[in-house]
């Protein structure tokens, strides 16, 4: 060993615990902030879903403003700024919400919300410090008897602690309550796909009954209004199911277990266990009922760990969830898509790894969507938007998992459909299995696949089958226009043969045109009737970009009447069906004398109209 080379002893003095907020300063591309045009919409994001699960939790309509400005003098500086109009932050937390990582109420909570892990907004603040060494500014109003206060702060990354630097009354300028948080930061502004506006967009597709603004640098200013005015309902907190936890946790929960019998431990510590479930565990452990859980060895918890895991339970409670719901998917979407038709659909509750899940899927199609281009996949967990790692999304398997040609759309083998659609899906559960921690993708697992697949092919067969029976009522709308303008050259023929007026041919004709386009009439009245059960759940935009009824409907546009000019050269085939489906052409005269006969009224018929002077 060379005579410079350290030793244990001196290597050991250069190791030293790793503070949470150094090790994600360092390793920020983790929390999303990879670059500057990432940072800024990864800020916005953690900003604006604070804003959401706040109101939401204080039973409030949201209403959320999001404003970005250039730091004069610079070049890629920015203040982001988002204010809300939720309860506010007690003075207390502020500081410990807004300068400390891994600080939060939701991480041991079972149940939907939108932060999952407490690092969002103060990593924001953190990537803003280290980038600008601008501190944070709060301002923020919990009671409206008393006045906001305005905080200043930084972030110790060694100690992950927040350092106050100003800490004053202010005045709020508004009778209500909420918070602002302003982030200067080094930043890349920009539009198009994953940007602030897309992910405003998004957000307001899946947040029907929030209110969003947006000003951005250069002055312009775009409003998302709400398309609902009811809250969705509140979930409900639910403690743990058994079947979803694993050894090291529940050996954990054991010890640290306040209780005093190991009956009340596993019927108040997890869901679903009744008093008859947990007797039969401790009968089937071998662990007293009675006997004290922070006491119980090693051997014994892992006993009663694989006892609990055979046991019978029901499927944990499903009221910890709030999905979008159908009607909401549908008004989402029509308020930002400007498509012609929509199509949503919610699974009932499922099941990974214990936690309660549910699926949700909604389908805009044509009107100004870009046809002839793959379709557009937007994706959401617990109402949030997911703008990245498209293609390691469980959702986007399941996408190019389902054969949309079945529904009437081109698709290669293993790719997205093609057309003018956009594909909409949602994952609403007490934890979402992101892929990292910037929650950029859902991780797949066979049980979400299994049922984003399944959404996805009932809101499929509903678009599959309003597809159908456009194309039948154009193809028909299409013969009628063809026979009408048919149908005056054959009561013209039949006049110069018979010298009779033909208004009776003529009602003739006309029946018999409508009865060969039966179809076409019977879709154009569907638009005024209530939609047939496999189409519940749809929506069918007209015209004037209203829908064509309240609710949801069933119809079709047909096309408009066809101009003379447009109008196929007759066919002889489409004559003669027209002809011979109209006994009042029987009287009609041959040109050889022949009387009444029916075949040669329609013969003389025929002759006048295509010259045959063989008829």
């Amino acid at each position: 060993m060379a005579s410079n080379a350290p030793d244990a002893q001196s290597m050991a003095k250069r190791q030293q615990e790793i503070s949470v907020a150094d090790f994600f300063a360092k390793n920020r591309h983790m929390l999303g902030f990879d670059n500057t045009r990432k940072a800024l919409l990864t800020a916005v994001k953690e900003a604006v879903d604070n804003s959401l699960d706040a109101c939401e939790e204080a039973r409030i309509l949201p209403k959320v403003r999001v404003e970005i400005r250039k730091v004069e003098g610079t070049e890629d500086h920015y203040v982001l700024s988002v204010r809300d109009n939720g309860p506010g932050i007690v003075k207390a937390q502020i500081p410990r919400v807004f300068g400390k990582l891994l600080y939060g109420s939701k991480f041991h909570r079972l149940r939907m919300s939108r932060g999952q892990q407490g690092i969002g907004i103060s990593a924001a603040g953190m990537y803003g410090q280290i980038t600008t060494a601008k501190p944070v500014q709060i301002t923020s109003r919990a009671f409206k008897s008393k006045p906001a206060h305005y905080y200043e702060l930084r972030m110790d990354l060694k100690r992950n602690e927040p350092v106050i630097l100003v800490d004053e009354e202010v005045d709020w300028g508004d009778p209500g309550t909420g918070t602002k948080v302003d982030i200067t930061m080094k930043a890349t502004f920009f539009r198009g796909r994953q940007s602030v506006d897309e992910y405003l967009e998004q957000t307001a597709i899946a947040n029907p009954h929030a209110e969003f603004s947006f000003l951005a640098p250069d002055g312009t200013e775009r409003v998302f209004p709400r398309a609902a005015k009811e809250l969705p309902p509140e979930p409900v907190e639910i403690q743990p199911h058994p079947h979803g936890i694993e050894l090291g946790i529940f050996t954990r929960l054991l010890h640290d277990s306040p209780h005093r019998s190991m009956g009340v431990f596993l019927t108040g510590s997890f869901s679903r266990v009744t008093s008859q479930a947990a007797g039969q565990v401790c009968k089937a452990s071998g662990i007293a009922l009675s006997a004290i859980p922070s006491e119980v060895h090693p051997q014994e918890a892992e006993k009663l760990f694989h006892a609990l895991q055979k046991a019978d339970l029901p499927p944990p409670r499903t009221d910890c969830l709030a999905p979008i719901g159908v009607e909401h998917l549908l008004k989402g979407m029509h308020k930002e898509l400007g498509a012609e038709f929509y199509a949503a659909t919610t699974r009932k509750p499922a099941i990974y790894r214990g936690n309660p899940f549910q699926i949700e899927v909604g389908l805009a199609w044509g009107g100004k969507l870009e046809s002839d281009s793959i379709a557009r996949v937007i994706r959401f967990a617990n109402r949030v938007p997911l703008q990245y790692q498209l293609s390691a999304c469980s959702s986007t398997k399941a996408v190019m998992d389902v054969a949309w040609k079945s529904y009437g759309l081109q698709q290669s083998k293993g790719s997205l459909p093609v057309g003018p659609l956009v594909i909409m899906v949602h994952m609403a559960s007490v934890w979402v299995p992101f892929t990292n921690q910037a929650k950029e993708a859902i991780a797949d697992y066979d049980e979400i696949r299994k049922e984003f697949k399944l959404a996805l092919q009932e809101a499929g067969r509903k678009l599959g089958t309003y597809l159908k029976k456009k194309q039948a009522a154009a193809s028909q709308a299409k013969r009628r226009n063809i026979f009408n303008s048919y149908i005056e050259e054959v009561v013209r023929a039949y006049q110069q043969i018979t010298k009779e007026d033909g208004s009776d041919l003529r009602t003739a004709l006309l029946e018999t045109a409508r009865k060969k386009t039966e179809l076409a009439e019977k879709l154009e009245a569907m638009k005024h009737k209530e939609a047939p059960e496999e189409m519940e759940g749809t929506l069918v935009i007209g015209e004037d970009g209203q829908p064509l009824v309240p609710g949801a409907v069933v119809a079709t546009e047909l096309p408009p009447e066809l101009d003379e000019a447009d109008l196929p050269e007759p066919s002889e085939g489409d004559l003669e069906s027209l002809i011979d489906s109209t006994p009042t052409i029987a009287k009609a005269k041959s040109p050889r004398g022949e009387g009444h006969h029916e075949e040669s009224g329609k013969k003389a018929v025929q002759a006048s109209l295509f010259g045959d002077d063989d008829a």
